[in-house]
């Protein structure tokens, strides 16, 4: 297939800039130059892939509203967000809202609906089970990580994105190849089409996003104004409701058990740690702003806090989780560059913007809004590189906050959904649990390190399913390119041959040539990401990596209540200090003073804590108790 044409055209000296780079890169690329040079060859990547990697999900831009189509008819959604995430935009005011399609990073006509052929060759199954499988004893840590980041970035997908599925048409029955262990059939709901309003919708269907796409803090405000009001609950300081018992406040329970927040789907302790941190971060801002406002209705106060709140997730995780993975000097200037620009922190909070317009210069937020000419929306492509279930351990140690004592050891199975308090109910505090999460590893993300209990999952909605299956079907379903056009379309080198993607690992090249029939071309993409070499201090792939770099900053540029209203007027002076003042190391003493001392030294929350000396004697799983540097 011909490249596509650019979606955009970027000036003369970013074209200037983009090929200077193309040239450069023949010889080296970017992550081996000094570390200036490589983040400005980032930056120029970016606008790069900007011009051929962004396309809307619709073939019409009709279907993102007019002002006379969706009128606001409350007017404070001028200054606040709408929980629908309507009105962002106020020229399109459906933009990103929940129930609007996912877009993609390559052409339509590149994401085609495939054949049952395609769908199911080789068998998703069969892929699981040679390229998705943990074997007994040979769990993979992520040695730059703590256990905090995997939870993390679970936290943020669950406000990013959630397909529609159909639970009422006929669902997929999974193959299953000869000599399989799986007990009985794996049935799975297809996701749901949307109508078909164009006839390119056809061949290439569009999938609604359940959630906003905006980085609003869906996951624990809901994606709509009903959903809101509910978990609000009467509070005159607008805050929100929280339990209480002996030991601190909890996220409290439905009549039938279930969470109330935002998204309770796939929850777990790492859910109820990270709800319950950033529920009672939402409080704590209200107390400051009712301090300062002492007139103001619960609704401005909840309104401004929620602003505020959402605003400290999205700029933890630009410049500390991203960080974290992806451990290495350039990404470290090039994340920070994303939040403060190449001035840098201490100058952009002294003296403002340097540069009224310039990203590279000054950072996004307050840089002005674009959408590159595509109207903003999460993309299919987004959500396949996101595809993270190999973080998850088998097991998770436990240890005594205060003195560092192993107190157990869990496996995660009984850590999941009704069990997620179990800790909790068994005496841990929830200093206790952070603390363990800081000192314990997650899973490398690579072939062959799915936990097997996820492999053989059983929900509270009566599925039994192999998520390594599910992930591979999925990307298929939504038509997300294989691996070598995946590649191509993000313009990178293609591999010829097996041994070129994984690196001249041949065994792992033998078995992707057995299980692909010899065909490299029908490689999947998450599995080719998988088995290539990755980048030194890189968590995940390149090639995932570049879905990352156009997709990471175009969810701050479009938003407008941080590209553009980034200020002290729509924040409050209060509010828009605490974003700009504080990091996941404030959030997490703020709540837990007893994490304090443990944190002291900590540059980044998200690697792995200094250990108190008793938690050294522990002696079990040794990479879920990494020990002390």
């Amino acid at each position: 297939m011909a490249d596509q044409p650019p979606t955009f055209q970027p000036s003369f000296l970013e074209r200037a800039g983009i090929s200077a780079f193309r040239a450069i890169n023949k010889y080296v690329p970017w992550y081996k130059l000094p570390t200036l040079v490589g983040a400005l060859n980032l930056a120029f990547l970016r606008i790069e892939l900007r011009g051929y990697n962004l396309h809307d999900g619709y073939a019409s831009a009709s279907a993102q509203g007019t002002p006379e189509d969706e009128p606001m008819h409350d007017e404070r959604f001028k200054t606040v967000r709408n929980s629908d995430g309507k009105f962002n935009s106020p020229e399109m005011p459906r933009m990103g809202c929940r129930g609007m399609r996912f877009g993609r990073n390559f052409a339509r006509e590149a994401t085609q609906k495939p054949t049952d052929e395609e769908l199911w060759t080789p068998n998703p199954r069969l892929v699981s089970e040679a390229f998705m499988a943990r074997k007994e004893g040979e769990f993979k840590p992520a040695t730059i990580l703590n256990l905090l980041a995997a939870a993390w970035i679970q936290f943020q997908t669950h406000d990013w994105f959630n397909h529609e599925t159909d639970l009422n048409g006929e669902p997929f029955d999974v193959p299953l190849p000869p000599h399989d262990s799986w007990k009985g059939s794996m049935k799975l709901p297809k996701t749901k089409p949307d109508d078909v309003l164009d006839p390119s919708d056809i061949k290439c269907p569009g999938y609604k996003n359940v959630n906003t796409a905006w980085w609003d803090g869906s996951q624990i405000y809901g994606s709509s104004e009903a959903d809101t009001a509910k978990l609000r609950g009467e509070s005159p300081d607008g805050k929100l409701t929280l339990n209480q018992n002996g030991t601190g406040a909890f996220i409290p329970r439905g009549e039938d058990g279930t969470p109330l927040t935002g998204f309770s789907d796939n929850w777990w302790v790492g859910m109820e740690m990270l709800h319950t941190l950033f529920a009672l971060e939402h409080n704590a801002i209200c107390d400051e702003l009712r301090k300062a406002y002492p007139d103001w209705t619960g609704d401005q106060l909840f309104d401004k806090a929620r602003l505020v709140n959402s605003a400290l997730m999205a700029k933890i995780h630009t410049v500390e989780w991203t960080p974290a993975i992806l451990d290495t000097p350039i990404m470290e200037v090039s994340m920070n560059a994303n939040w403060w620009g190449l001035v840098g922190e201490k100058l952009t909070k002294a003296l403002g913007r340097l540069s009224r317009r310039s990203e590279i210069i000054s950072g996004i937020p307050g840089s002005t809004v674009d959408h590159d000419g595509i109207p903003f929306s999460l993309t299919e492509e987004f959500v396949s590189v996101y595809r993270m279930h190999s973080l998850i351990p088998d097991n998770v140690a436990f240890f005594n906050s205060k003195d560092g004592a192993h107190k157990t050891t869990t496996p995660m199975v009984d850590l999941t959904f009704e069990k997620a308090q179990k800790p909790l109910d068994e005496g841990l505090s929830f200093a206790d649990l952070f603390y363990s999460f800081g000192i314990n590893y997650p899973g490398a993300i690579t072939n062959n390190n799915y936990p097997n209990f996820l492999r053989d999952l059983h929900t509270p909605e009566g599925l039994h399913r192999d998520l390594g299956t599910v992930d591979i079907l999925r990307d298929r379903e939504r038509g997300v390119p294989r691996y070598l056009e995946f590649r191509r379309m993000l313009r990178m080198s293609v591999p010829t041959t097996f041994e070129e993607i994984t690196g001249g690992n041949k065994e792992l090249a033998a078995r992707l040539s057995e299980v692909y029939n010899g065909d490299i071309t029908k490689v999947d993409s998450l599995v080719g990401s998988h088995s290539e070499p990755l980048i030194p201090g890189f968590g995940f792939s390149e090639t995932a990596f570049r879905i990352f770099i156009v997709m990471a900053s175009r969810r701050l540029k479009s938003d407008r209540f941080i590209a553009g209203n980034w200020n002290a007027e729509t924040y409050t002076k209060e509010g828009f200090r605490w974003v700009q003042n504080t990091n996941m190391r404030d959030v997490l003493v703020r709540h837990f003073p007893e994490l304090g001392d443990i944190l002291k030294n900590s540059t980044n929350a998200f690697a792995p804590w200094e250990k108190k000396p008793a938690s050294n004697d522990y002696k079990g799983i040794e990479t879920n108790a990494p020990k002390a540097k």
